[in-house]
């Protein structure tokens, strides 16, 4: 399990106290939420210098995506995962 670190930001009281409420919504803690968020930032920038200096190695001009459909869940949550593994390998690296 990731080691965790308290830390201290400002924002504004109000937005606070909405992402709160939010976050119990949902049923999640507020720190969760703001993890997967970071994360998210982190991944793109990451998989962007990750796919750049593949595509520069080996001189591809032309990346073919096929649509998938997920068997479970929604598109975000499995977009989620996927970068959550991405993120795991990448930062091994």
């Amino acid at each position: 399990m990731p080691r965790k670190v308290k830390t201290s930001i400002y924002v504004d009281k109000e937005l606070w106290s909405r992402f709160k409420t939010y976050a119990r919504r949902r049923g999640r803690d507020a720190s969760n939420i703001l993890e997967d968020l970071m994360m998210d930032e982190l991944v793109d920038e990451l998989l962007d210098e990750a796919v750049r200096v593949r595509l520069e190695e080996a001189e591809i001009t032309e990346i073919d995506f096929q649509p998938i459909e997920p068997l479970t869940g929604t598109v975000s949550e499995l977009v989620r995962e996927e970068r959550r593994g991405r993120f795991a390998r990448l930062s091994r690296q």
